[in-house]
């Protein structure tokens, strides 16, 4: 809530059970006065991947309209906000005890349903995503992504799977990696990183490899994601970008109808390990609806100051 020039925010770890690991999200309450430049400046104070601002929903039917920034820009949608924020306001409207709560985020990709859990001291949150991933125009070369990640041209690809640009929301570029040991040798590389970027016609690259032999058992793919000309040089958790995972999936023929379940791990290489679960709903003619389940623990809580209008 807002309480003169101070607002009140809350910080979470998502996907995870585990403080100081996952992905750190700010999550500010009370920013339906803020303007777009404001929002933008908290955001590049907090620093985090994403930064979520919470006003009143324009349908009082939903629970809230959401506004989501990275430290440089806002975006339509992401996934480990949408989590988090969810099992906040979930919690914070039921402090004790185990339920069940069924959350709509209005968010400018669209409106999110989310189901908002918790059995016990654990506590998680499954959304429905807004927007069933799709191509996007934009080229990949093989010898550049290898180039732009500091590997050798044998490292990219995997049987069946083939670098491919997808939308859902946001875009990312979907590149298969052939082994758990290539993955973490992955680096963004300029000149080639922004060269590639520029040719693919995003700013955010999605790694992933089988993870059957991680160390975590039940890891089917183990993934990072780099995008440093977005102020993120590697996120440890990706929720959005998971799920469009869907659609390279699909295309590399992995997918039968029906409904199925994948787990996903982030972030090791950064010492934050991050849990994921990816369920996707497909048919003969297409993806049908594509959903992301993760847990969240809170951190901290304070009151930030609302920065003037003129602010740089």
């Amino acid at each position: 809530m807002t309480t003169g020039n101070w607002l009140e925010f809350h910080t979470l770890d998502v996907f995870t059970n585990r403080a100081y690991s996952g992905n750190p999200l700010a999550v500010v309450l009370g920013a339906e006065n803020l303007s777009v430049a404001q929002m933008q400046t908290i955001a590049r104070e907090f620093n985090l991947s994403e930064t979520i601002f919470v006003q009143p929903p324009v349908n009082p039917a939903h629970t809230a309209r959401v506004r989501i920034f990275f430290p440089t820009a806002e975006i339509p949608f992401a996934g480990h906000p949408t989590i988090g924020c969810a099992i906040h306001l979930a919690s914070a409207a039921q402090p004790e005890g185990d339920f069940t709560a069924d959350l709509v985020l209005e968010e400018e990709a669209g409106l999110v349903p989310v189901r908002v859990t918790r059995t016990g001291a654990r506590i998680e949150a499954e959304f429905t995503a807004p927007v069933l991933p799709h191509a996007a125009p934009g080229q990949a070369p093989g010898d550049l992504i290898a180039r732009a990640l500091d590997l050798a041209p044998a490292d990219i690809g995997l049987p069946g799977h083939v670098p491919a640009i997808w939308q859902g929301g946001p875009s990312f570029l979907y590149v298969p990696i052939a082994s758990l040991n290539a993955l973490g040798r992955a680096r963004p590389i300029e000149p080639h990183w922004s060269d590639l970027m520029e040719c693919a016609g995003v700013d955010s690259a999605y790694l992933y490899t089988p993870g059957l032999s991680a160390p975590e058992p039940g890891c089917d793919f183990q993934t990072r994601m780099f995008s440093p000309t977005a102020g993120i040089p590697e996120d440890p958790a990706t929720g959005s970008a998971t799920a469009i995972l869907a659609a390279q999936l699909r295309a590399a023929g992995m997918l039968r109808p029906g409904s199925q379940r994948f787990r996903l791990r982030q972030g090791v290489e950064m010492g934050r390990p991050s849990d994921l679960t990816l369920t996707i709903d497909s048919g003969p003619e297409g993806l049908r609806a594509v959903r992301i389940r993760g847990a969240a623990v809170p951190v901290s809580q304070g009151r930030l100051l609302v920065p003037q209008e003129d602010h740089p």
